[in-house]
């Protein structure tokens, strides 16, 4: 078994799509239109295999969204070195994402930063 994707609601699905491919090499799909329902979504791949797919429609709402609250709380992606790690924490910071800890080694040992990204979803970045 293993887990075929990760889905997620967005308002800005284009803007979203843009910033994973930007920062992550993902490599999205032509995409996905239900005229009927004005649902849109995209796969993004990424090169280990897995698929992240982003979604919008017309009545979705926004909440705010808490640091601590249940369900999924962030996306992690492996980058390969501790240098890596380090750029692209740094990129991030200057193309005005805020960076909620790290660079760092962690209680349970993992290298990692912890970025709120695109529409203040958390994404860890690690080794």
């Amino acid at each position: 078994m293993g887990i075929d994707h990760i889905a997620m609601y967005v308002m800005d699905l284009e803007k979203t799509k843009d910033f994973f491919v930007k920062y992550f090499e993902a490599v999205p799909n032509e995409g996905y239109y239900n005229v009927k329902t004005g649902f849109r979504s995209y796969f993004l791949s990424f090169d280990d295999g897995s698929r992240l797919e982003i979604m919008n429609r017309p009545d979705m709402e926004k909440e705010q969204k808490s640091m601590a609250r249940t369900g999924y709380i962030h996306i992690a992606f492996r980058v390969g070195s501790k240098e890596r790690v380090e750029e692209l924490t740094l990129e991030l910071i200057r193309d005005g994402y805020e960076v909620i800890s790290g660079p760092r080694v962690t209680g349970d040992g993992y290298y990692e930063s912890c970025v709120l990204g695109i529409e203040d979803n958390q994404i860890e970045i690690t080794i």
